[in-house]
């Protein structure tokens, strides 16, 4: 598993965490608040803190957003949210059990070379203090890779206003399928560099979790 930020000309907001849990269970978390300017990196920094006080072995994915929800409501500006992703990734079984809570839904590429989405399950954070979240489950099989990351990475532009976009996201990530999550990791930010010539408007951030 590894992950990367490629930070954008203007602060932004964007967020991803790994936290250990007990019988090799991780959490597994990542973020976006609307908006850009210091603002969004302070609240993204109080997220962080408050993701890491309630995430326990004994809680699910969906407690955790309805927690971090409500904390959020009594105390986010208006025209502020946040879209959130939480799994906790059992090592053993091969099992994420998850709660989207509006973020761009991660990228499941199998190897037996098909790719599904997981679901968007939730709103995002900070918006409708009353949201019951809930969970559902992904198998990983053998060699499976999951995408996870935030619009910086998709809406990343050509000069033409061309954005980068899931497709070529996927393509990217094809080219590195057998290899390890770090060289996936390298080819996507390398592609979509590359594409955008660099100019990054928005934070770009991906995590890849690789199942062997």
């Amino acid at each position: 598993m590894v992950g990367a930020w490629e930070p954008a000309r203007v602060v932004g907001g964007d967020y991803y965490d790994v936290i250990k849990l007990g019988d090799g269970r991780l959490g597994i978390c990542i973020a976006d608040v609307v908006g850009k300017s210091v603002s969004a990196a302070l609240l993204m920094a109080s997220v962080q803190a408050t993701v890491r006080a309630f995430a326990t072995d004994d809680v699910s994915p969906a407690t955790l957003c309805t927690r971090v929800n409500s904390v959020l409501c009594n105390n986010i500006a208006a025209d502020k949210f946040v879209t959130f992703f939480y799994g906790v990734l059992d090592s053993h079984q091969k099992i994420l059990q998850y709660c989207n809570a509006g973020h761009l839904q991660p990228i499941l590429l199998q190897a037996s070379g098909g790719s599904k989405q997981l679901k968007d399950n939730g709103a995002v954070l900070g918006v409708f203090r009353e949201w019951k979240y809930e969970d559902d489950t992904v198998q990983l099989g053998a060699g499976d890779k999951l995408l996870l990351f935030t619009d910086g990475i998709t809406e990343a532009a050509a000069s033409d206003g061309e954005e980068f976009g899931e497709q070529r996201l996927i393509e990217a990530a094809r080219e590195g399928e057998l290899q390890t999550a770090v060289n996936v990791k390298s080819r996507v930010l390398q592609d979509v560099r590359q594409f955008c010539h660099s100019q990054f408007h928005d934070d770009a951030t991906l995590m890849v979790i690789s199942a062997s």
